[in-house]
Order: C-alpha cells, then sequence, then structure tokens
C-alpha cells in the first residue's frame, strides 16, 4: 500500500519550501469569501482545519515524530524520541504539543497487511487513547502499513548513509503517516 508521492521542487505560491517539508495537494474546490462557513464535507474530512498537527511513529526503539504547518499544507520530521517508559513518553509529547501549538495529534495504526490488528495495534491504540486523555487534545489513528520501509526507501534514495537512515526513519515514517492522514482529511 505504498503510495506514489509526488514532491516538488518549489512551493506553488512562494517559492521553495522550508527544509524537510513536502507540499501537499491542492484542495480542488475555490472559496470567494474565507469569512463564509465551510461546507460540512470539507469541515468533517478536516482537509481545511487549522492548526498544527503532531504524528507519532510508535516504534519498539524510538518514536518517530513529525509536525504540519498550521495551514496543514507542509509536513516535516522532528528528531526521534527514545521509546521509554509512559511518563517520559507523555512529557515529551506534551512539551511537543505545546511549542508548536499542536490543535491535533495522529498516531500510527500498525495494521497487518491483511488489514487485521495485533498486539502492536492494540498497544497503539492504548497509547492513543492515554494521550487524549492526558493531553485534551484530539487524537486520532492512521493506518502506518508499510511506512517505514517506504521512509527508507525514501532516504536511501536520497544517499543517506546507513547510521544516517537508521536514526531518521522513525520520523520520516511519522511524516509519511501524517502526510497520508492530511492527504486523506480522515480519521480512522
Amino acid at each position: 500500500m505504498i503510495q506514489q508521492r509526488a514532491r516538488t521542487g518549489q512551493g506553488a505560491l512562494s517559492g521553495a519550501p522550508p527544509g524537510g517539508c513536502v507540499i501537499l495537494g491542492r484542495v480542488s474546490r475555490t472559496f470567494k469569501n474565507l469569512s463564509e462557513p465551510l461546507p460540512n464535507e470539507l469541515r468533517e474530512r478536516g482537509r481545511l482545519e487549522q492548526g498544527r498537527v503532531l504524528s507519532l511513529d510508535l516504534g519498539e526503539k524510538r518514536v518517530g515524530v513529525a509536525v504540519s504547518d498550521e495551514r496543514r499544507l507542509s509536513v516535516r520530521p522532528l528528531e526521534a524520541l527514545p521509546r521509554t517508559s509512559w511518563k517520559r513518553l507523555l512529557v515529551a509529547v506534551s512539551d511537543l504539543c505545546r511549542s508548536f501549538d499542536v490543535a491535533r495529534v495522529v498516531v500510527g495504526l500498525p495494521l497487518r497487511l491483511d488489514g487485521g490488528e495485533g498486539e502492536a495495534a492494540a498497544d497503539a491504540r492504548r497509547i492513543a487513547r492515554n494521550l487524549e486523555l492526558s493531553i485534551k487534545l484530539p487524537v486520532s489513528m492512521q493506518d502506518e502499513r508499510l511506512t517505514s520501509k517506504a521512509a527508507e526507501e525514501e532516504l536511501r534514495a536520497a544517499g543517506l548513509t546507513a547510521d544516517e537512515i537508521k536514526t531518521r526513519v522513525d520520523s520520516e515514517a511519522a511524516a509519511i503517516i501524517l502526510r497520508d492522514f492530511l492527504e486523506g482529511g480522515g480519521d480512522t
């Protein structure tokens, strides 16, 4: 389920995107008066919802992290967090949410290739539920099948060494999870 992701070297309106950012697809409908209410279909899909989104890829040793811009047009990976205790993860995620003024958190849901849920998916759902209760922000789940593989391939194609790939793959996977969430406009 690896999707081809088009990347451009130039931003559509203001030159090149900031380093590590990817410009997402265009909104297919134009609004003449931005103060008029948005159609329910777009509001429900979250496509034009405002505020930064933080994405987490829960690995066994590290938690990949990525964040969107306020308008949800670009995504950039951040430094991965070590996967330690729940309390340390909660403190680190809370600090990131505060420092980036996050409006929503997305947690990768590691489904099996057949779409079923195993132990890792149950763990991700438990962490997402606990995060939502603790940080008082909406938390969504996003299918993350094959995102680590896609991230590794992207980093290898960019010419990174094996050591660089190892330290960046989790956050690059979180960026893919976040792009998929924003492009799909959905909540799992």
